[in-house]
């Protein structure tokens, strides 16, 4: 297998160097108000110069005010600014002038967020945009538009108007932003499976390691590096347990991450019954399942390759060899290997799976 490549975590920026700079809080889920520029007031005024009797009206236009408009961008992987601003205003455009002058129009106000951020409005939760591409841009409130000034209301029986149009207002709306990551392959299993592990040697992800369950917190990206210099990003979701869909412990929070993976890898603990008799590789297998098709059976129907884990050791492969043997007997049986992240045995083979089944769907 070649050298892996750096991969980005999703507390960190990709652009910062390893342990240079702090790591960010992961926000994937806020809460904002925007608003968009008012109209500018048409203005009422007549031309008054020296020698020129009755110069007519001459009141210019307002101007349009400026909209609020999200744009995509692959340098951000977090809501975080969001979080502690939450209101979003763009400028007004300014009232219309004597002597035939415009006002000046209001400029636009860019926000940048995340590649993946979903915008739902806030009190109905539909919908409304869906920014999955780099640089795919979203207008989320049009600026009002400018009145006209009393020189557009000349005509030949009324030569000298005393009014002007005043400006619309700017649209205002409350959003929801959701983030959802984007990645190729979602390492999916109850806590303390490994995940972490896994993604830690398939690439360069830093994610935090711990033999106590609930470690990972926030999700993280890794890329891998495959063969031909091609590549793919693996997402590792926080464990799930049995109730995730309906809010127990951590990894319902997460389980949008996984709604774009095109693979889902089922990490399962070989070595679980011996520290919990009362679990089973089948059990644990079964929830997991059943906890996605709860939060979505388009995600439950994902391509799902399995990957019993901890096989280094010897009472845990026994017990794996068994279980693989009754998920090949299964109708339309996934894909299933033996592996130890810590040895790396296996995880070779795990990642040709992987990068088969995605270049044969892009095929």
């Amino acid at each position: 297998m070649p050298p892996r490549s750096s991969c980005f975590s999703a507390k960190e920026p990709a652009l910062f160097p390893a342990g240079g700079f702090p790591s960010m809080k992961f926000v994937d889920q806020v809460r904002i108000f925007v608003k968009a520029g008012d109209g500018g007031h048409g203005a009422v005024a007549f031309r008054r110069e020296k020698f020129i009797a009755k110069g007519g009206p001459s009141g210019g236009d307002g101007a349009n005010g400026g909209s609020v408009i999200f744009r995509a961008d692959t340098q951000l992987t977090t809501l975080l600014d969001y979080r502690y601003q939450q209101h979003h205003r763009a400028p007004n455009g300014q009232p219309g002038m004597g002597s035939d002058c415009n006002g000046r129009g209001g400029e636009d106000l860019v926000l940048r967020v995340p590649v993946g951020t979903v915008f739902k409005d806030a009190e109905t939760h539909e919908i409304l945009s869906d920014l999955a591409e780099p640089g795919q841009e979203w207008t989320a409130a049009r600026g009002g538009r400018g009145g006209l000034g009393n020189m557009n209301f000349a005509t030949s029986t009324r030569q000298a108007p005393r009014f002007a149009q005043p400006g619309t207002p700017g649209e205002e709306t409350t959003l929801l932003l959701e983030l959802k990551l984007l990645a190729d392959v979602g390492l999916i299993g109850y806590p303390n499976a490994g995940k972490s592990t896994l993604i830690s040697v398939v690439s360069r992800a830093k994610p935090k390691i711990a033999d106590y369950p609930f470690t990972t917190l926030v999700p993280n990206l890794g890329v891998v590096g495959y063969k031909d210099h091609k590549s793919f990003v693996v997402a590792d979701i926080p464990g799930l347990i049995e109730g995730a869909s309906e809010g127990a412990g951590l990894g319902h929070q997460f389980l949008r991450h996984v709604e774009r993976c095109r693979i889902l890898v089922h990490l399962v603990d070989a070595s679980a019954p011996d520290l919990d008799p009362e679990r089973a590789l089948d059990t644990d297998f079964a929830t997991i399942n059943r906890e996605l098709a709860r939060y979505s059976q388009e995600l439950a129907g994902r391509p799902q390759i399995v990957a019993l884990n901890k096989c280094d050791l010897p009472e845990a492969r026994e017990r794996a060899e068994a279980f693989a043997k009754k998920l090949r007997r299964r109708k339309n049986a996934p894909k299933v290997f033996l592996i130890s992240a810590a040895t790396r045995d296996g995880v070779d083979a795990l990642v040709d799976a992987c990068a088969e089944v995605l270049w044969s769907a892009q095929a």
